[in-house]
């Protein structure tokens, strides 16, 4: 029930339990599509290190979002976690759309090792899409609306924008890296929440922007014209309820999708059918993001429902050519 999961992504901050475990081992024995599932990062649930969206670092980091301790952090290739950005905290009685607490969503990186990320507090003055450079602050470079809830975010290296999915608006935003005053670029039923959540994880491939819909379990696909507008909504795959982040196994359109209650990864083939590829037995606690590359998966895990151990894992994906990925996300 909508009910039931706000008060799961909000108020289980203050019920957390002891710390997670502290080294990397070895999960599940996953197998088919993807296999050899091991730990990348335990990561500690009483400093609220519950990752919610990750982007990979040259040589095996990984920069994660910590959604309700408002901070972005390094892990490192030994598991390590290093903040490295605070975001400020709104004015006391502020209440984020759908979630109440302040939330640190998606995070991208470009090649010069800038991230951009969102931040949803409820309040004009901090919500939107915010940057930080190596060695720098944090700042804000485009607002996005106080009543919605930026959720995920893509980066089209091609025209040098950021897309942005707002979970309560159902709009997709486009914003120029640069900053400035953002685009609505898709508003569509299809984007729009069912009770709680609408548009969450969003990539951009082979020409178009592809969403997934929580509420609904749906995987959407949106052209990006030639004009760079966005042409009608295709609804690709269903049946993913709590679908939360995407991200694509190869060149070709399988992907791999997060599950978050269900603590699955399902693969989603061209033709929209589906198959689980990673459980709970793998070690996945309520899954929450995922990016590939070179034919590895890493996936974040915030553990909002389990409560027990947010962290990062890696398996080898053996589905789909690998080669052009590669070239484009490096």
């Amino acid at each position: 029930m909508p009910g039931t999961r706000r008060w799961s992504r909000t108020g289980l901050l203050a019920t957390a339990v002891a710390a997670a475990l502290s080294v990397t081992g070895t999960a599940g024995a996953a197998s088919g599509p993807v296999s050899d599932a091991h730990f990348v990062a335990h990561l500690d649930i009483t400093e609220a290190q519950r990752p919610e969206n990750i982007a990979l670092e040259p040589g095996g980091g990984a920069d994660v979002t910590f959604a309700y301790a408002r901070q972005v952090a390094r892990i490192t290739p030994d598991g390590r976690a290093h903040v490295l950005a605070t975001l400020p905290a709104p004015p006391a009685g502020s209440v984020t759309p759908a979630l109440t607490s302040p939330f640190l969503g998606g995070i991208v990186r470009t090649h010069d090792g800038t991230l951009y990320f969102l931040y949803a507090t409820g309040t004009s003055d901090l919500t939107g899409v915010w940057r930080l450079r190596p060695g720098g602050t944090a700042q804000r470079i485009a607002a996005l609306p106080a009543d919605g809830l930026p959720n995920g975010l893509a980066l089209d290296r091609h025209s040098n924008q950021l897309y942005v999915a707002d979970s309560v608006l159902g709009t997709v935003w486009r914003v120029p890296v640069a900053g400035g005053t953002p685009t609505r670029w898709a508003a569509a039923p299809e984007l729009r929440p069912a009770g709680f959540l609408g548009a969450n994880g969003i990539k951009t491939h082979n020409g178009a922007a592809w969403v997934s819909n929580l509420d609904k379990g749906t995987v959407l696909r949106i052209p990006l014209t030639c004009h760079g507008g966005a042409g009608p909504v295709e609804t690709r795959a269903t049946g993913l309820v709590d679908i939360d982040d995407i991200d694509f196994t190869g060149a070709g359109d399988s992907l791999l999708a997060a599950i978050n209650k269900d603590n699955e990864v399902a693969l989603v083939r061209p033709d929209g059918s589906h198959s689980i590829v990673l459980t709970a037995a793998d070690g996945l606690e309520n899954p929450t993001s995922l990016a590939v590359r070179g034919g590895t998966a890493y996936i974040a895990s915030g553990a909002y429902f389990t409560n027990t151990d947010p962290n990062v894992l890696a398996v080898r994906v053996e589905h789909g050519n690998q080669r052009k990925r590669e070239l484009t996300d490096e």
